[in-house]
């Protein structure tokens, strides 16, 4: 198993420290790891930290544009727009 899986498997298992520190090895070994940058960015709007998450989701589509971090992006701002109270009261 790739060690990527092994991360995808620890998110899965809601283990998201183990796998933040494995993403953060990763980056270390590599800061153009856009996956890795996706794939925190997935952690921390499952951890409900918004914020966090949309500076991981930039960073990965910085590097690739291309990435699934960029639709994750839009998902996470068409929510806050949703539960937005000036949209919604």
């Amino acid at each position: 198993m790739e060690a990527i899986d092994i991360i995808k498997n620890l998110i899965a298992e809601d283990r998201l420290e183990e796998a933040i520190e494995l993403l953060n090895h990763r980056i270390e070994q590599n800061e153009k790891d856009d996956e890795a940058y996706y794939l925190l960015g997935n952690i921390f709007r499952k951890k409900g930290n918004w914020k966090q998450a949309t500076f991981y989701y930039l960073s990965a589509t910085e590097i690739n544009p291309d990435s699934p971090a960029k639709r994750a992006q839009e998902v996470l701002i068409d929510i806050q727009n949703f539960m937005n109270p000036d949209y919604n009261p």
